[in-house]
């Protein structure tokens, strides 16, 4: 690895994580694409998928640790929800990630399309009155929200996303969660859905070492920051800002897929 790569990946590591502590997501829906493809822009070494999934997998696990520090003090953390839905993603996760060796590259792509797609649609979807709701007053369906989480974490862990970027709109949109709970209790759910999405992308040697390490380093810097900013900035604007980018990346990702 040149200077230039190890600035590159590091400046990917670092803009990923900021938005993902901001958003209350992983950041392999920013990450995954800017891995894939901003390497090769610039003349270097380009990744395959199976590798920038292993990569996203690992980074993701450290930079949620780092969103989560961060929101510990005050009651965004919902503990109730982060259990259910935290195992059930953990165990699909760790299936999706060890059964994602057999898929080919353009596979993992179009899950990871789909999964784009269909974040992208819910976030558009009006979610009037949320934030009106007190946190110490939020009530879901437990059963429905731990069989949602297990069927995103098997998706997520093929592609070595943790999933937050579907797991988000699923709990504005379904679960009616508040969005600064929804932002910090993904993060904790995130950080279990990447134990078992890094455990299997390990096993089945798809993670490269180095950029990983250097992704690892830009996570715990930047991931806490990203938290802290989400803090201050107006709820709406969030949930503007993730469903803008969700949907780039999805038209990005099935763009490739079609033409």
């Amino acid at each position: 690895m040149d200077i230039g790569f190890i600035i590159t990946i590091f400046l990917i590591g670092f803009i990923g994580s900021y938005i993902s502590g901001m958003l209350g997501i992983g950041g392999s829906i920013i990450k995954y694409p800017m891995l894939l493809y901003i390497p090769p822009l610039f003349g270097l070494a380009s990744f395959s998928a199976h590798e920038v999934s292993g990569i996203s997998a690992v980074q993701v696990f450290f930079a949620t640790i780092g969103g989560v520090w961060a929101y510990r003090q005050g009651s965004y953390l919902n503990k109730t929800l982060i259990g259910y839905m935290g195992v059930s993603i953990l165990v699909g996760s760790f299936v999706g990630g060890f059964g994602s060796r057999l898929m080919s590259e353009g596979g993992i792509n179009l899950v990871y399309g789909i999964l784009a797609l269909i974040a992208a649609v819910m976030m558009f979807v009006p979610k009037k009155g949320i934030d009106d709701i007190p946190l110490d007053k939020v009530k879901f369906n437990k059963w429905l929200a731990a069989s949602l989480a297990s069927i995103v974490g098997i998706g997520s862990g093929i592609v070595g996303a943790a999933g937050a970027f579907l797991l988000v709109p699923i709990m504005l949109v379904v679960l009616k969660i508040p969005t600064r709970m929804t932002i910090a209790s993904s993060l904790a759910i995130t950080f279990l859905s990447s134990i078992g999405a890094t455990a299997g992308k390990i096993t089945t040697g798809q993670v490269e070492f180095l950029p990983s390490v250097m992704m690892i380093i830009a996570s715990l810097i930047a991931s806490p920051l990203g938290a802290m900013a989400g803090k201050k900035i107006n709820t709406r604007f969030l949930q503007i800002m993730l469903a803008v980018l969700i949907l780039a990346t999805a038209i990005k990702i099935w763009m490739d897929i079609l033409f």
